[in-house]
């Protein structure tokens, strides 16, 4: 084992990884330029990720001017590190070259390798030269907007910028791996009473649910209006839940199960819609009837239609969305895990004055109001399970099968599962049962 990644996962001080050598090469999950091939004009459900997603070193990259090198405690899943394995709906080899229009910072990433993950928690072990407020040894999670601050657009929010990636997904360096490459302009401070896994689960979730809810980058939500949540025992739909309980708002949440209902209302939503109860599908009704015994039940619920809908199931609910909204009412999107060619009734957006708002991400602004949340213990995790690296292409696995609820964890360096907490008085009055809520189950 390399020494700084014993002296990392041994909590070596600010001052002795500072130096310690970084290492040639890390241990990274990634996928290869070369599968890709292996996958075209296969369906969807005939491809197994874990023949995609590959465990082995790479080398380490030069670290540009404004970017730290973070030693990775913990990692976790997300629905764009399956895209990727898929190589669906592009391969990400086909966007990492136009990285090199960015100059030779940006050609690095274009690497016949690409190294997963959106989400990290971790400890800065090298800063580039321009960096002014983060140092060696601060413990970290990492936003996922990756962005260069001189588009002048990105100045009145980060996510119109022309050039802003996704972390992980659209670049390469990502955080499934022992170390990952971030620009500094993605570091938040971790919570500190929090695990590794813990921590690293919510940025990208957490920042996404937080833009299309609360910031008025987003649907705008207010006090008392009725939000219904697409997925709510989901890694977004469990943030969704709680901003909107924080806010005022009455959650109304939709599942699956029995189990995952049971769930939902230990999280404090009432009002749940468990599809698996749900007559007119079950007896192949159009789908317009289908959508009108949800409508009757949210209403038997809450009394009223909802304000907002929480959208990014995409081409299976999308036209049931549309539909559910009150008059006047918002649709807010962020992404489509059954299929991006929706359909919808046009008159129901149209004829009742609705309004579909596009929601992408979060600027850093909004994953630091998002993490400072979390820091206070005002939002939870939705960790529900947690791998270890060696195991990470099961972990993309579950994820594609939907098999999970809430986020599923990567432990990266962490030693163990339980480890990283600073704050155990604030762990404390938040709960043991409030943390572990989705893991507990």
């Amino acid at each position: 084992m390399h020494s700084m990644i014993e002296a990392v996962a041994g909590g070596a001080s600010a001052e002795e990884l500072a130096s310690l050598p970084v290492p040639d090469a890390y241990l990274a999950a990634h996928t290869r330029a070369e599968d890709a091939a292996d996958y075209e004009g296969r369906p969807t459900e005939e491809k197994d990720i874990r023949k995609t997603v590959h465990l082995d070193e790479v080398p380490m990259p030069e670290l540009a001017p404004d970017e730290a090198l973070v030693a990775v405690m913990a990692s976790a899943i997300n629905y764009n590190t399956v895209w990727s394995a898929l190589f669906e709906p592009l391969s990400t080899f086909r966007f990492l070259p136009q990285m090199r229009k960015e100059g030779p910072w940006g050609a690095r990433h274009d690497q016949p390798y690409h190294v997963l993950g959106s989400d990290a928690s971790g400890v800065i072990v090298r800063t580039g030269s321009a960096v002014r407020r983060w140092a060696v040894g601060d413990r970290v999670v990492v936003a996922t907007a990756y962005l260069d601050g001189q588009d002048p657009a990105s100045q009145q929010d980060g996510m119109l910028a022309a050039d802003q990636k996704a972390w992980g997904f659209e670049t390469n360096f990502g955080g499934l791996a022992h170390f990952t490459v971030v620009k500094v302009n993605q570091l938040m401070p971790k919570p500190a009473h929090l695990t590794w896994e813990e921590a690293a689960c919510n940025p990208l979730c957490a920042g996404t649910a937080y833009r299309m809810l609360v910031s008025p980058n987003g649907a705008g939500m207010k006090q008392g209006d009725v939000v219904l949540i697409w997925g709510a025992t989901g890694g977004l739909g469990g943030y969704a839940v709680q901003y909107v309980r924080n806010g005022g708002g009455i959650p109304v949440g939709v599942v699956g199960s029995g189990a995952k209902a049971d769930l939902l209302r230990d999280l404090g939503c009432e009002a749940v819609v468990n599809r698996s109860e749900l007559t007119a599908a079950a007896e192949g009704a159009p789908e317009q009837e289908q959508w009108r015994e949800m409508g009757r039940l949210i209403r038997r619920q809450v009394g009223e239609d909802p304000h907002i809908v929480f959208e990014h199931v995409g081409r299976q609910t999308f036209g049931a969305s549309v539909f559910l909204a009150r008059r006047g009412g918002t649709v807010v999107t962020c992404g489509s895990s059954t299929g991006y060619m929706h359909q919808f009734d046009n008159r129901y957006l149209w004829m009742k004055l609705k309004r579909i708002v596009g929601s992408h991400g979060a600027n850093y602004q909004e994953a630091y109001e998002a993490n400072r949340l979390i820091q206070m213990g005002r939002v939870v995790p939705t960790l529900s399970a947690v791998y270890p690296l060696e195991e990470v292409a099961e972990a993309a696995y579950s994820v594609q099968r939907n098999d999970h609820i809430g986020k599923v964890g990567v432990r990266v360096l962490a030693p163990g599962d339980d480890c990283g907490v600073e704050d155990p008085a604030l762990r404390e009055r938040v709960g043991e049962e409030r943390i572990r809520l989705f893991r507990d189950r």
